[in-house]
C-alpha cells in the first residue's frame, strides 16, 4: 500500500503540466506523422518563457485600462466611489477563487486516495486522469488569483491616491452626496457634448431627457453646447489644437452654472435633495445626543 501512495505521489508530480508540455505522450497522431514530433519537441523547449510571460496577463485589465476606460467617473469622489466598487468585486471574486482552491485541494487528497486504493488497472488510469483535470483546473485557478490579487492592490493604492490628491484621510457619506450633483451636471454634458459633435452640435434626445431631469433648461444647455464648439472651431482656424483639459474645465463651469437647479426642481415635486438625519454620520443627531 504504502508503494502504491509513492507511486501516486510521483505520477502527482509527473503530470503536473502534462497537458501542455509531454505532447508527444499525450497525442496519438504523433506516432503517426513525424512532423508532429518536431512541432511538440520546439513547445516544450519554449514553453517553460511562454508560462513565464503569460504570468503577466492573468487579470481582466491593464492598469492603464483600469484609471482610463473602467474607472471613467468626471469627479473625485465619484472616482473614489468607482475605485472601491472595483477593489470589492476583485475581493469577492478572490474570495470565491480561495473557497473553490480549498474545495480542489481536498477533492485532489480524496482522488489520490482512491487511486491508492483502486485494484482495477483500466480504473486506476481513468482515476490518474481525472486527477490530472483536476490539478490543471486548480493550477489556472491560482494563476487568475495572483493576477486578481495584482488588480486589487493596484486599485487599493489608487485610492491612497484619490484621497491623497483631495488632501483627505477619508471620504464622508455626506461629501459623496454633495458631489453627484456636480457629478451628473458633468457627466451629462460630457455626453451632450461628445454626442452633439457627430449631430452638427444638435444634443440628442437620451441626454436631453437626463438634462431635463436634473431641472436644467435644455434649450441653455443647447446654447452652451453651440457656444463651446463654436469656440474650438475659432482656435482650430486659428491654428491652435483645443485640449481635453479645456473641455473638463467648460464641463467644470457648466457645473457651478447649474448647481442649484437639481435641488430646486426636486423640491418643487416635494423631495429633498439631501437628508442629513439618513447618513452614517449624521452630526445632526450627535448634537441631540449631546443635549
Amino acid at each position: 500500500m504504502q508503494k502504491k501512495s509513492n507511486e501516486v505521489a510521483v505520477k502527482a508530480e509527473e503530470s503536473k503540466d502534462l497537458i501542455l508540455k509531454n505532447l508527444t505522450n499525450s497525442l496519438p497522431i504523433m506516432t503517426a506523422k513525424p512532423e508532429y514530433q518536431v512541432m511538440a519537441t520546439n513547445i516544450e523547449e519554449k514553453l517553460p518563457a511562454v508560462q513565464r510571460d503569460t504570468s503577466n496577463f492573468h487579470k481582466s485589465h491593464s492598469q492603464f485600462m483600469g484609471v482610463t476606460l473602467d474607472v471613467t467617473a468626471i469627479t473625485p469622489i465619484r472616482s473614489i466611489k468607482h475605485t472601491l466598487a472595483e477593489i470589492d468585486r476583485t475581493r469577492s471574486a478572490l474570495q470565491e477563487a480561495f473557497i473553490s482552491v480549498e474545495k480542489k485541494k481536498i477533492e485532489i487528497q480524496m482522488k489520490e486516495r482512491e487511486i491508492t486504493e483502486c485494484e482495477d488497472d483500466l480504473q486506476r488510469k481513468l482515476l490518474e486522469v481525472e486527477l490530472l483535470e483536476m490539478r490543471s483546473h486548480l493550477e489556472s485557478t491560482n494563476n487568475h488569483m495572483q493576477g486578481a490579487l495584482r488588480k486589487m492592490n493596484f486599485f487599493v493604492n489608487q485610492h491612497d491616491n484619490l484621497l491623497k490628491a483631495l488632501g483627505k484621510e477619508e471620504i464622508s457619506e455626506e461629501e459623496y452626496e454633495e458631489e453627484e450633483v456636480k457629478y451628473h451636471i458633468m457627466t451629462a454634458m460630457k455626453q451632450a457634448l461628445n454626442a452633439a459633435r457627430s449631430r452638427n452640435g444638435i444634443i440628442d434626445e437620451g441626454n436631453l431627457i437626463y438634462i431635463f431631469d436634473l431641472g436644467i433648461n435644455a434649450a441653455d444647455a443647447q446654447a452652451e453646447v453651440f457656444a463651446y464648439l463654436q469656440m474650438e472651431n475659432q482656435l482650430i482656424q486659428n491654428g491652435t489644437v483645443p485640449t481635453h483639459d479645456m473641455t473638463v474645465k467648460w464641463l467644470e463651469k457648466c457645473a457651478d452654472k447649474w448647481c442649484k437647479c437639481p435641488a430646486q426642481f426636486a423640491e418643487s415635486r416635494g423631495f429633498q435633495i439631501l437628508d442629513k438625519t439618513s447618513l452614517t454620520n449624521t452630526p445632526l443627531l450627535e448634537d441631540k445626543g449631546e443635549e
